[in-house]
């Protein structure tokens, strides 16, 4: 199985040419985009999925360890988005296609 950096790049360029999303950055981190609205993210070797805060509500409890993302680590949490383990990478390419439907709605 491959690292979770090179997880996230195959994800980035599989959604590139299925479903015309762009790789680009957002608050200096690596993110994938739609209609240049981020969807999803790498940080701290996890990804992090924008969701909607009510979906993330359930998906904490299925995903142990997930947290809500703060990007800044200055406990300002952001609510509609998902932080998700390196162990749950095997789920990660649902989850971004969840999000992008999520932001492209």
């Amino acid at each position: 199985m491959s690292n979770s950096k090179d997880h996230y790049q195959e994800i980035g360029q599989k959604f590139t040419i299925e479903h015309s999303t762009t790789m680009g950055q957002m608050f200096g981190k690596a993110c994938l985009k739609i209609n240049g609205k981020a969807f999803a993210a790498f940080f701290q070797d996890e990804m992090v999925f924008k969701l909607g805060a009510e979906e993330i509500k359930d998906l904490k409890d299925k995903f142990i360890g997930s947290q809500n993302w703060d990007p800044s680590g200055k406990k300002r949490a952001m609510k509609d988005w998902l932080q998700v383990p390196t162990e749950f990478r095997e789920d990660w390419e649902g989850l971004a296609k969840q999000a992008l439907d999520f932001v492209d709605a």
